[in-house]
């Protein structure tokens, strides 16, 4: 596992100098590239196979994935998640926002929304 193998590396008392200012996410990069040169991939299949593990597909269906998989995706969606979100301490950061929205499109309804006289 690349994720493991970066972690150990990063940890090791003796890199732990050198590797300071080295992220995680690029450490794994890192072994990704390696272990696809390995496997007799090119750089950029390499590239191209880390980007597709790295991202989120909308429309894949989640809830078919294994644990493992799925604690993926769910590790990726945090990242991501943390990368966007605006702190109290952020020059831009702004309390109460209010938004107007459109209201002069047709709206549509939600077969889920409308009651219906059958119970449940």
């Amino acid at each position: 596992d690349c994720g493991l193998a970066a972690e150990q590396l990063k940890n090791n008392p003796r890199h732990k100098a050198y590797l300071e200012g080295v992220s995680l996410h690029q450490l794994k990069k890192l072994y990704s590239l390696l272990k696809g040169h390995l496997g007799g991939e090119s750089l950029a299949e390499s590239l191209d196979k880390f980007q597709q593990e790295e991202t989120i597909d909308p429309e894949e269906d989640m809830n078919k994935l294994d644990d493992k998989e799925l604690a993926k995706r769910k590790s990726i969606m945090d990242e991501l998640f943390e990368k966007n979100r605006k702190k109290k301490d952020d020059p831009d950061f702004i309390y109460d926002i209010e938004v107007e929205f459109p209201q002069d499109e047709h709206l549509e309804s939600c077969g889920w929304d409308v009651e219906s006289g059958e119970e449940i």
